[in-house]
């Protein structure tokens, strides 16, 4: 009698644990729905209940930790994320989860060990790889992050989060090419990505910018520009552009604005410091034209226009020595470009030097029969007679 008692007793023991168990998993199962409907604190209600029923249930509290995550209580999600590993230390998403709360508090080394972990127990999980590389590019280790979300791209070709955030890794290597090809291949792979302050889109009011002023819509470019700035604030490129677009609009006080702000930005931007000194020579500013144009020789020794808008702003300056030795060095660089010889036939011409600066409009001509410039300085030598 007392071994039937004993078995009857272990059966209901039994009984009892596996009705705890289908109520655990309701009540998870329940969690999830509100969580999947964006109302975390029912999700976690249920989601503790589910706890309460099975202690040991890892699933609920990795998925608490998550709807405390989507409510900015990292602690919160740190806390479950911790009591799911405990249960199972082999338990890569909750290591996964526990990172990104950490690189949300801002402790990425923290971050950084968890991915690390994720990624030693699965080798393949290409999700890890890209936060990881989140965790380095906060750090300003964008190396290390480019690395990441390419070992991620090679498990995952079509993983449209990695190759923006490489995007965004590239940019601010300002290697812009790579970082261009990656935001369109992120948005060709999913169009309506959106996160951390939404590059991809920043890139594409970008090229819908440049495509406006193309088309010589001035006014279009600069408010996808604009579009694009408001997203990334530090967007070099973009600041670049708008400067040239309000310069083609003759308004050179915005321009060397948005051109200033692109080289504070990159200091290497050579482009913005070019474009920058034209829009001081129509400004009549020959000292900062120089100064700009220099720039842009140091960072760039073979920058053919830079040494010919040096010259021209030596010229309007009355240093027609070192205009002409300006021109000619941006002809060594390009024997056949035409501005060079007009802006040194001028030169010349100052000088008085008529015969040279014959010469330079001559050969003008030589290279292009149809080159106005040229033609109106010749006519000009012709009616004073030299």
């Amino acid at each position: 009698m007392k071994k039937v008692f004993i078995f009857l007793c272990f059966a209901v023991l039994a009984a009892s644990a596996v009705f705890a168990q289908d109520q655990a998993t309701a009540r998870y199962n329940q969690g999830g729905a509100y969580f999947d409907q964006g109302n975390y604190d029912r999700a976690i209600a249920e989601y503790t209940e589910a706890i309460r029923l099975n202690p040991n249930y890892t699933l609920a509290y990795n998925d608490r930790g998550a709807a405390y995550t989507y409510k900015d209580d990292y602690d919160g999600a740190i806390a479950d994320y911790t009591q799911a590993i405990r249960i199972d230390p082999n338990y890569t998403k909750a290591y996964n989860n526990r990172g990104l709360a950490y690189n949300n508090k801002g402790d990425y080394d923290r971050a950084i060990a968890d991915f690390t972990q994720a990624i030693r127990l699965d080798s393949n999980f290409a999700k890890a790889y890209n936060d990881r590389g989140l965790a380095y590019k906060n750090k300003g280790d964008y190396d290390r992050a480019i690395t990441d979300y390419t070992q991620a791209i090679r498990l995952d070709s079509n993983f449209a989060l990695a190759y923006y955030r490489r995007g965004f890794a590239y940019s601010a290597k300002r290697d812009y090419d790579k970082a261009l090809e990656d935001y369109t291949k992120a948005i060709r792979l999913n169009p309506g990505l959106a996160e951390d302050g939404n590059y991809t889109e920043a890139y594409s009011d970008y090229n819908r910018g440049n495509d406006y002023k193309n088309k010589g819509d001035y006014n279009r470019a600069i408010e996808e520009y604009t579009k694009a700035i408001r997203i990334d604030p530090n967007f070099a490129p973009a600041y670049y552009s708008r400067g040239t677009a309000y310069h083609n609009k003759g308004d050179y006080d915005r321009a060397i604005e948005d051109l200033t702000q692109a080289v504070r930005l990159d200091p290497d931007f050579a482009p913005a410091y070019y474009s920058r000194g034209v829009a001081y020579i129509y400004k009549d500013d020959s000292d900062r034209a120089i100064a700009d144009f220099t720039q842009v020789m140091r960072l760039d020794p073979t920058y053919t226009k830079a040494y010919n808008n040096r010259g021209l702003a030596y010229n309007n300056k009355g240093d027609y020595d070192r205009a002409i030795e300006d021109c000619t060095q941006a002809m060594r660089l390009d024997p056949n470009y035409i501005l060079a010889y007009n802006t040194r036939g001028v030169a010349y011409y100052n000088k008085r030097d008529y015969a040279r600066a014959r010469a330079d409009w001559e050969k003008a001509l030589q290279i292009d029969p149809n080159n106005a410039n040229a033609r109106n300085h010749l006519e000009v030598l012709r009616k004073q007679g030299h």
